[in-house]
This record gives structure tokens, sequence and C-alpha cells, in this order.
């Protein structure tokens, strides 16, 4: 006989629990606290079990009877309705420990820091992950949606900061992506919005690219008043044509006097590979002063606050505004721009030279290989000839025009 719904808001608990049967193997179980308990009686594959349905009166009569029933259904379809259960809330688990964030710091971990990629890529890194955790970071990786993914880049988008968002969607995929590997989702939501994004708009790095400009920024350089070591590396940067980044974290165990060499390893440059630096007569006169001021310590500029760590990455900049260029004429990395537009224009060298000298990565895989070696006798030649050319500016001496271009 079925129960009525007043029959189970009556039932008073005893000393003993004991059940109340409805019908169709539901019943409620009422224990001696008071409790009233619903529950699922059922066999499958032979075997008598039992499936907890909720608690009255969270769970009504009517409430229970629809579980009940959703639970034959599962019988009847051949599944077991308390194991399917006990199966989902394993994944529940599993799911909650995959979330976004703790999948990007695995990824992190694996695929940078064990990698041994640089600090400051893996700081760059990091610094994405930030701006995705606070919509996605715990949210279990499988359940993201690329509408979820596009929400957050749309938000850093209105603010006028494509590139970033551009960025982060280009991580995120990298995240999903290991993700899949990992077997902690089954697809990429990032890879649906490649084009729901509007295009970076292209922003060049200030340069000074007029002969004249730059011996007035020579003499501007040597005479700059604050510490040795920046003036050091403000006069020694349009010389070696490396990023600031790569200039700023030198190591004096890099240097080679005898074969007038600065060889970078890969873990310290942007393409990831091994760069030599030919160094011109002017350079490593500069390099013996800032041996003065630094030759004891591992870092060739180190910070004032300690030598442990080098000058700070807005340090060159901020003495170039000291110096009165603002960040629309000049920046740091802007000197590489200057030296491969004068390079280039002079046609003294091979442009592939110039590349090469610039530690630029070429788009041909196969030839950036084969190149990779080559134009070594003409960047020493280069390396000297640019020293000599940038000190005939300085002084302030005719500039004479370049030839024109030598056909390749």
């Amino acid at each position: 006989m079925s129960l009525k719904a007043l029959e189970v808001k009556a039932f008073l608990p005893t000393v003993r629990a004991y059940k109340k049967a409805d019908e169709l193997g539901l019943y409620l179980e009422i224990f001696p606290n008071g409790s009233k308990l619903w529950r699922f009686k059922y066999r499958f594959t032979g075997k008598e079990k039992r499936l907890a349905l909720g608690a009255y009166p969270d769970v009504s009569l009517a409430e229970a009877r629809e579980l009940r029933d959703a639970a034959r259904k599962k019988l009847r379809d051949g599944s077991d309705p308390a194991l399917e259960r006990k199966l989902g809330k394993i994944a529940a688990k599993v799911s909650a420990g995959n979330s976004f964030q703790l999948v990007a710091e695995e990824y992190i971990t694996v695929k940078q820091v064990q990698s041994g990629r640089a600090k400051a890529t893996i700081a760059k890194t990091r610094w994405l992950l930030e701006h995705l955790t606070p919509a996605l970071g715990s949210r279990p990786i499988a359940e993201i949606e690329p509408a979820e993914l596009l929400a957050v880049l749309k938000r850093v988008e209105a603010k006028g900061k494509r590139e970033t968002a551009r960025r982060l969607r280009s991580f995120a995929s990298m995240v999903f992506r290991y993700g899949v590997a990992t077997t902690r989702c089954k697809a990429d939501p990032a890879a649906l919005l490649t084009n729901a994004l509007a295009a970076p708009q292209v922003k060049h790095r200030a340069a000074i690219i007029d002969p004249i400009a730059v011996g007035e920024l020579l003499r501007t350089t040597d005479t700059y008043a604050g510490s040795p070591i920046v003036r050091l590396a403000l006069q020694i940067a349009p010389h070696v044509f490396l990023r600031p980044g790569e200039l700023r974290m030198g190591l004096w165990s890099e240097i080679n006097w005898e074969a007038k060499v600065w060889l970078l390893p890969a873990g310290r440059t942007k393409t990831r590979r091994a760069h030599a630096v030919p160094l011109s007569e002017q350079v490593l006169g500069l390099l013996k002063q800032l041996q003065e001021h630094s030759g004891d310590y591992e870092l060739m500029f180190p910070g004032q606050r300690s030598h442990k760590r080098p000058v700070s990455e807005n340090t060159l900049n901020a003495a170039y505004r000291r110096m009165d260029y603002d960040k629309d004429t000049l920046t740091a990395h802007g000197l590489r721009t200057t030296a491969s537009t004068l390079l280039n224009e002079s046609g003294q060298f091979h442009p592939d030279a110039i590349e090469r000298a610039l530690s630029h990565k070429d788009a041909d895989k196969i030839r950036g290989t084969y190149a990779r070696g080559e134009f070594w006798e003409e960047r020493v030649k280069m390396a000297q000839w640019w020293s000599d050319y940038l000190d005939k500016l300085r002084v302030g001496g005719k500039v004479l025009p370049f030839k024109e271009p030598a056909s390749a």
C-alpha cells in the first residue's frame, strides 16, 4: 500500500530505526534521532542493492517517487543506478582537481620550467594566466565552453588591449591542448575563437633612423649623469644589436676576450638558440671600463640594490626619458631598428648577415638551419664597420650618402 504525504509527516522516531514502504521498491527509513531518509531497493545482476534518494522533508514524497522512477528507467536500460552515481562522484572529484588553473600551472611547470625556458618567458606566461584565473581558474577544464573564454577575451579587447587578448587566446589554447594530451579534457575551445578577435594594431617600437639624430643621441648618452653602469649600458647597446633583456642580463662569463665574442646561451635568447656577437674594438674598450664597476660580480650590469640582480627591465628607457627622449621618439629596443635600417641602407652587407646579427628567426626553418653558421666573417667585419660609423656620427662628421645596395 502506497504512502500518503500526511502519513510521512506524522511518522515519529522510536528507540530503533524502522521502515515504511511506499511501492515499487521505494521506502522511508525513520531513525531514532528523527531524521527520515528515502531509499530505493532494487536488484541488479541478481544482487539486492539500495540507492539513497535524499532526506525528508528536503525531498518530498512526490520527488522521491520521481527519483525512483528515474532509477527504474536506468535499470530497464541495463545500467546500475548506484554504480552510475558512484562513478559520477568520482568524475566530479577528478574534474574538481583538474581545474583550468591547476592544468595551466602543470603546463607551465612541464613545458616551460622543466624545459629550461627563460625566466622572463615564464613570468610573462604566469602574467597571462593571472588574466584568465578570475573567470576560469576554478572551472573544471573539461567543462569550459568557447563562450566563457570569449567573454574573458572580449573584456580585455574592449580595453584596447588587442594584442593581450590575442596572446591570452593562444596561451589558453596551449593549456587546452595539454589538457587533451593528458586526458583532462576532450577538446580545445580556444581553437574555435581564432577569428573571433579583432586584429591587433601594429605599433612599431620608436626608433631614431636619421644619421644626424643618431649622432646627437650618442653625444647625449656620453654625458648621461646617472649611474656609470647604466651609462655604459646605454653606450654599448647601439653597437651590439641585442634585445634589452639580453643585454641587461649579460654575464661576464659570456665574454671571450681572446676571440672578441659575446656568446649568449640559448636559455637567454628570445629565439631559444645560442647567439654569438662579434665585438668591435670600441665595444671591447667599453667593456673594460665596465669591468671597473662590475668586474667582481657575475652580472655585467648589476642593479644598485643588489649585485645579484641585473638592472631593471625599464632602466634604459627611463634613462632615455631623463635625457628628454619620449617614448614616441626612442626606446631601447628601437636601437635594433636603428642598426637594421642604417646597415641595410648602407648597401655594404648582405641582408641575411644583418638578420643573423639581429638574431632573427628565419621563417623558413630549413633555410634557417643551414644559414645559422653563415656570414660570420662578414658579421665580424660589419661589427667593426658599424662601430666606426657610429664614432663618425658621434663626433658630428660629415654623413656621406650610402652606396646603392648590392644585388643579391
